[in-house]
């Protein structure tokens, strides 16, 4: 970002994005970048509103330095010796701090945005009445208004998210690569709904589905001949966007409105650039649309804030997208496939790293 560019009022791209209506939360989080300002320039400075972390950025995090040596020794003593929920205890307090800095956009905006959002163990995302439990768990042990529980869009998943939701807590459902996972996620939402409409209970219960992008790129590329490269995941991302737009015009949302809910709101997630030869902010640029969130990494907003552009909206007319994914699968891409084994994968990484993280602080406190 460019000192000229703020000393003459010209607002930068990140500033231009959240113009349009679209919302920039960080995909990053560690204590450093909370004590020493920077989350607060970036709402400041770069309009963002909101936060998500996962096992990747906490174990990067906690791991990385002794940052957190202070508040585990504190914990222990306190009687917490479980690493497991020594890592949720001193990952809620950057949470909690990051809630604060976010706190005016979430009374801004009535509690459409800013938000910070938590997991649950990557290894639950198979076991329903687990990740239930546990999301009810850490959504009272945060004790803060705008926190959302992050529960991966598998069936078991959103069997939890659908139990979670009907109990009034917040979720961000993670993990989704295609407009079918987005619209079985979307159904999840408008049951639970539905339930809390009939059993008397207010229907202002907020969530997002989070869409991973690049991913998709990074899966097929080796797969297509160059001229389709760069293209999958923009495309699953548009269908998704479709389905979105649709689903808002239809009489059962309209009904669900009308009784006072607010929309599932889509999210991009997985929007760096894999490819060295991409533009960073080649995701952030071509999917910006009202209503929706982009979650970008620390490297990604730097970038695209200091020198991204975008010329348009993302159109609600999924025809170019369908067109774009039948040329893939021409070339015997199975697309359904494929975004069956990226949420495996993705739920697989994920747990790998929830595992070593957890080790790694037992390992840590058993040293102390």
């Amino acid at each position: 970002m460019s000192g000229t560019e703020r000393d003459a009022g010209v607002p930068n791209a990140a500033e231009r994005l959240h113009g349009v209506g679209q919302s920039i939360w960080l995909d990053s989080i560690n204590r450093v970048m909370i004590a020493s300002g920077t989350l607060a320039r970036y709402v400041e400075e770069l309009a963002v509103t909101g936060l998500t972390s996962n096992p990747t950025i906490l174990g990067h995090a906690m791991t990385a330095s002794h940052d957190y040596d202070v508040s585990l020794r504190r914990r222990i003593g306190e009687g917490v010796t479980d690493p497991q929920d020594l890592v949720y205890a001193v990952a809620l307090e950057d949470l909690g701090a990051a809630a604060s800095l976010f706190r005016p956009a979430w009374e801004e905006t009535s509690g459409v945005d800013g938000y910070v959002s938590v997991e649950v163990p990557p290894d639950l995302a198979y076991d329903a009445p687990a990740t239930a439990a546990l999301a009810r768990r850490l959504h009272d042990q945060a004790g803060f208004s705008n926190l959302l529980v992050k529960i991966p869009g598998t069936p078991q998943g959103l069997t939890a998210m659908e139990e979670t939701v009907t109990a009034g807590i917040g979720v961000n459902v993670t993990l989704l690569f295609s407009d079918a996972q987005y619209l079985q996620t979307a159904e999840a939402y408008l049951r639970a709904l539905e339930r809390r409409r009939a059993a008397g209970r207010d229907l202002d219960v907020p969530s997002v589905a989070s869409v991973f992008v690049s991913r998709w790129d990074k899966a097929a590329d080796p797969l297509l001949p160059s001229h389709l490269h760069s293209t999958l995941g923009l495309a699953m991302a548009k269908k998704a966007y479709a389905s979105y737009r649709n689903l808002l015009s239809g009489k059962r949302w309209a009904n669900l409105a009308a009784a006072g809910a607010r929309p599932q709101r889509l999210l991009w997630a997985s929007t760096s650039a894999k490819d060295p030869g991409l533009p960073a902010d080649h995701y952030v640029a071509n999917l910006v649309a009202p209503g929706t969130v982009d979650t970008v990494p620390e490297k990604t907003l730097l970038a695209f804030a200091d020198h991204g552009s975008f010329t348009g909206l993302l159109d609600a007319d999924d025809a170019g997208a369908g067109a774009q994914v039948a040329a893939v699968a021409a070339e015997g891409v199975d697309v359904d496939a494929l975004a069956e084994s990226l949420q495996r994968q993705g739920a697989k990484t994920f747990s790998a790293d929830w595992a070593a993280l957890v080790e790694a602080v037992g390992a840590a406190v058993a040293g102390m």
